[in-house]
C-alpha cells in the first residue's frame, strides 16, 4: 500500500510536465480554512518546517502543490536534533537523510535551506501575480524530499477572506472562492477543512465551501486548530467525537506554535513535542481513549497518509484507463501528422491519390449516412451520430421538415384579394356580359399563384447547397491538416463543383414552374373541373345572399308584376310602344346607363321634371381615368362567380402544389446531390493529380513538425506513466487491504 502515493507523486510530476494532471484529476488532498485560521501552521508542522509565507494579509496567493516524499532508507533513523537550516556545504555528498526542496519551474536545482524555499515561493507567486497582493489559480510545483514526512501530496490554497485589506482588489473574495471551487471540484480531491477551534464550528467558512461540493461529508476531513486557546473550562470533546457537525471522516485537533513562539523562533520539532505535551496533560483529551486518537499532527499526518493510500487505490485503475485512452489519441493524431523526412515524387504521389480517394469516399458515406472517417474539428466526435442529425439526414429533413412543411402552409389565395378576383372576372368578359364564368379569369389567375412557388423551390436549392459544403468540410481526412496548400485547392475544387451543378439544379426548379404556367391541365383527374366546382357553390348556396330577381333569366316565374310595372312604364314613358310588356335587359350590378337615369325612386325622367314645361336635358358624368370596383358591393351574380373561380383556384392550386413538393427534391437530388457525389472523385484526380503540382500540394505546413514533436513528448511521457501505473500489479489486493 505504501507505495501508491509515491506512484501519485511520479505521476504528478509525469503529466504536469504537459499540463495533464488536472485532467486526470489525480487524488490529493486540498487545505482550505479561513485567514488565520492556523492552516499555514498545520502544514509546516506535516512537513516539520518552516517555510511557507508569513505575514499580515493574504500571504498564499497562489494554489501551491506539495508532494511529501520520504527518503528514509531500511535501517536508518534520523537524528532528533536534525537542524532545521542545514548547510548543504558540510554535507558529504549523499543525500541520505538529507532534507531537500525541488520546484517544478526550477528541475534539477535543490533547495536545502527552507528560508530559501520560502523566498523563492514568494518571488514565483509575485513573478505572476505581481505586489499588489492579487491572486492566481496557476500552481507552483513543490516537493520535498525528507526522512521525517509521511508521503502526501497536499495543496495549500488562499485563506478565505471576507474583507479586501490595503491594495487588495474589491472581488478578492469572490476570486478566493472560485479558485478554492476549482480544486476541491475534483470527485478525487480529499477536503482538509482547517477551522480554529476558539470559533464556532457552525460558522466555519471551510466546512460551508466543503459543503457546496461534497454535501455529506464523504471525502473532507475536519481539523480543529488552537485548541489550547479556548476558554478555560472548554474544550472541543463534542465536535472531535463527530457529533456536531458529522463528517464521514471525522475530525482531528492540533495545536499550533503561537505568535510568541514564531518570533522566539521556536524549531517546528519543539512545537510538536508542546503539542504532544498539551494533550498528554490535558483533563479532557488525555482520558478518552476515542480523544487521544483524534489529536495531535503526527495522528493528523498518518490519517491523511493513510486515507491518501486508500483514496489512491480506489482510483488508480481509473486513471489507467484514462492515460491508455489519452495515448490512444495522441497515437492517433500523431499518425495524421506522418513520418517526417523527404520522399520520392511516386511516394507523394500515392498518398496524394490516398487522400483525394478517402475524401471522395467520406462524402458519399456521410451522404448516404454510412459514416466516414471525420477529421473536420467540427465533426472530429465519434457520438455526433447519436445527438444530432448528420449529413444526407440533414438533407432530408431540409426536404420534409423544411420545404415540404412550408409549402403546405401556402394557401391558394395568399397574396391574392376578393377584389382582385372580382375585377379579373370583370376583365375578362369584355364588352358584355359573359353566359359563364370566363376562363381566361381562372387562366389569369391560377397563373398567378402557381408563380409564387418558384421562389421556395429556389430557397430549398441553396439550403441543400450549403448543407454540402458543410458535408464536405466534414469529409477532409486527418492527415489533409499537414497539408495547406492541398487542403486549400481541395476546396477550391469541391465548391466549384457544387457551384457548377448550382445552376442545372435551379435552372431546373425554375423550368419546373414553366413547365406548370406553359399548360394549364384543366383534364387532371385531381382538378375539381367547371361542372363540380358549379355544384359545390350550389351546395354551398346557404352561405351566399339570395340572388335578386332582377338577375334572374327572361320568363321566370319569380318575376315580380313591380318589376312587370316598371318595365311598361319604362316603354310608355318613351312613347313608343305603348301598352307593351316587354322586359328589357335590367341589371343593375352593372351600373348601366339605364341604371343611372333609373337610380333612386325607380319612375321615368319625365315625372322628375315637373307638371309641364319643356324635358330636362340628361348630361352623362364624366368617364373616370381609374375604374375600380371597390366602390360597388359585389352582385349576387358576381358573388357566385367569385366562388366558382375560387374554387378552381384552389382545386388546381393543391394539384401543382403537391408535384412541386414531389418533384424538387427529386430535382435536387439529380442534378446536384448525386451529381457531386458521383463526380466528386473523378473532379478531384483530373484536377489536384498533376506531376508538376505534386511537390507544392504535398508541402507540410510550417507548424507540422512542431506539433509532430509535441505529440511525440506527450506519447513518450503518456507511456512513462503507463508504466508508473503498471507498477502495481494488481490491484485486488490492494482492495483487500484495509
Amino acid at each position: 500500500m505504501e507505495q501508491l502515493i509515491p506512484i501519485a507523486s511520479k505521476l504528478q510530476d509525469v503529466l504536469g510536465a504537459v499540463g495533464q494532471n488536472t485532467q486526470l484529476d489525480l487524488p490529493q488532498i486540498v487545505v482550505v480554512g479561513g485567514q488565520s485560521s492556523g492552516k499555514s501552521s498545520v502544514l509546516e508542522g506535516i512537513v516539520g518546517r518552516s517555510f511557507l509565507p508569513r505575514g499580515t494579509g493574504i500571504c498564499t496567493r497562489r494554489p501551491l502543490i506539495l508532494t511529501l516524499v520520504n527518503t528514509r532508507t531500511p535501517g536508518y533513523e534520523p537524528p532528533e536534533d536534525s537542524s532545521e537550516n542545514h548547510d548543504p556545504n558540510s554535507g558529504t555528498g549523499d543525500d541520505v537523510g538529507v532534507e531537500w526542496g525541488e520546484f517544478v519551474h526550477m528541475p534539477g536545482r535543490k533547495f536545502h535551506s527552507f528560508q530559501q524555499i520560502r523566498q523563492e515561493i514568494i518571488r514565483e507567486t509575485d513573478r505572476i501575480t505581481g505586489g499588489n497582493k492579487g491572486i492566481s489559480n496557476e500552481p507552483i510545483g513543490l516537493k520535498i524530499s525528507s526522512p521525517h514526512v509521511l508521503a502526501l501530496t497536499l495543496v495549500d490554497l488562499p485563506g478565505i477572506t471576507k474583507v479586501p485589506v490595503g491594495d487588495q482588489p474589491d472581488n478578492i473574495e469572490e476570486q478566493i472562492h472560485e479558485m478554492i471551487l476549482e480544486f476541491i471540484s475534483n470527485p478525487n480531491a480529499i477536503i482538509l477543512a482547517v477551522t480554529a477551534a476558539n470559533t464556532d464550528v457552525a460558522n466555519s467558512d471551510a466546512l460551508q465551501i466543503a459543503k457546496a461540493v461534497d454535501p455529506y461529508g464523504n471525502r473532507t476531513i475536519g481539523v480543529l486548530t488552537k485548541l489550547d486557546l479556548m476558554d478555560p473550562g472548554t474544550d472541543a470533546a463534542e465536535v472531535l467525537l463527530n457529533r456536531v457537525y458529522p463528517l464521514r471522516r471525522g475530525y482531528i485537533g492540533t495545536v499550533n506554535r503561537g505568535q510568541k513562539d514564531i518570533n522566539e523562533d521556536l524549531s517546528i520539532r519543539e512545537g510538536l513535542r508542546k503539542e504532544e505535551e498539551f494533550f498528554n496533560t490535558h483533563p479532557v483529551y488525555s482520558t478518552d481513549r476515542n480523544l487521544q486518537e483524534k489529536c495531535g499532527t503526527k495522528i493528523l499526518a498518518k490519517s491523511l497518509n493513510n486515507i491518501l493510500m486508500h483514496h489512491i487505490r480506489d482510483v488508480l485503475p481509473d486513471v489507467k484507463n484514462r492515460i491508455t485512452t489519452m495515448m490512444t489519441d495522441v497515437q492517433q493524431e500523431l499518425d495524421a501528422l506522418g513520418v517526417p523526412g523527404q520522399k520520392s515524387r511516386n511516394t507523394l504521389g500515392g498518398t496524394l491519390l490516398g487522400l483525394l480517394s478517402k475524401f471522395a469516399t467520406n462524402f458519399a458515406s456521410i451522404i448516404d449516412g454510412k459514416g466516414g472517417e471525420l477529421g473536420s474539428s467540427e465533426a472530429n466526435t465519434k457520438n455526433l451520430a447519436l445527438v444530432e442529425l448528420f449529413g444526407g439526414a440533414r438533407v432530408n429533413y431540409i426536404f420534409n421538415d423544411i420545404f415540404a412543411s412550408s409549402l403546405m402552409t401556402v394557401g391558394p389565395f395568399d397574396g391574392l384579394t376578393d377584389e382582385e378576383v372580382r375585377t379579373t372576372i370583370t376583365n375578362a368578359m369584355g364588352t358584355r356580359r359573359a353566359l359563364f364564368v370566363p376562363e381566361i379569369a381562372f387562366d389569369i389567375l391560377i397563373r398567378r399563384q402557381i408563380a409564387r412557388l418558384e421562389s421556395p423551390g429556389i430557397e430549398c436549392v441553396d439550403l441543400v447547397y450549403e448543407e454540402l459544403q458543410r458535408i464536405a468540410g466534414q469529409s477532409e481526412p486527418k492527415e489533409l491538416n499537414r497539408f495547406p496548400f492541398l487542403r486549400e485547392r481541395l476546396c477550391d475544387v469541391v465548391s466549384n463543383l457544387l457551384k457548377r451543378c448550382m445552376g442545372p439544379t435551379q435552372m431546373m426548379v425554375e423550368n419546373l414552374v414553366k413547365i406548370e404556367l406553359a399548360y394549364i391541365n384543366t383534364s387532371h383527374p385531381d382538378f375539381i373541373g367547371g361542372a363540380r366546382a358549379v355544384a359545390a357553390v350550389t351546395n354551398r348556396g346557404a352561405n351566399l345572399e339570395p340572388i335578386r330577381t332582377a338577375e334572374l333569366p327572361v320568363g321566370s316565374t319569380a318575376e315580380t308584376p313591380t318589376s312587370q310595372a316598371t318595365n311598361s312604364q319604362y316603354f310608355n314613358a318613351d312613347g313608343d310602344n305603348e301598352g307593351e310588356q316587354t322586359t328589357p335587359y335590367h341589371d343593375n350590378s352593372n351600373g348601366g346607363i339605364m341604371s343611372f337615369i333609373f337610380r333612386g325612386k325607380g319612375t321615368p325622367l319625365a315625372d322628375r321634371s315637373g307638371q309641364g314645361g319643356p324635358p330636362t336635358i340628361v348630361h352623362l358624368p364624366s368617364v373616370p381615368t381609374n375604374m375600380k370596383q371597390t366602390d360597388i358591393p359585389p352582385s349576387d351574380r358576381e358573388l357566385s362567380e367569385m366562388h366558382v373561380i375560387k374554387s378552381l383556384i384552389e382545386s388546381y392550386f393543391k394539384v401543382v402544389r403537391k408535384t412541386f413538393i414531389d418533384m424538387v427534391p427529386k430535382t435536387i437530388m439529380f442534378f446536384l446531390v448525386n451529381h457531386a457525389k458521383d463526380a466528386m472523385q473523378n473532379e478531384l484526380v483530373s484536377e489536384l493529380y498533376r506531376e508538376s503540382e505534386v511537390d507544392n500540394l504535398m508541402k507540410e505546413a510550417d507548424d507540422v513538425a512542431q506539433r509532430r514533436q509535441n505529440c511525440e513528448e506527450m506519447r513518450d511521457l503518456l507511456g512513462k506513466a503507463l508504466e508508473i501505473v503498471n507498477e502495481v500489479r494488481d490491484f485486488n489486493t490492494f482492495s483487500q487491504v484495509e
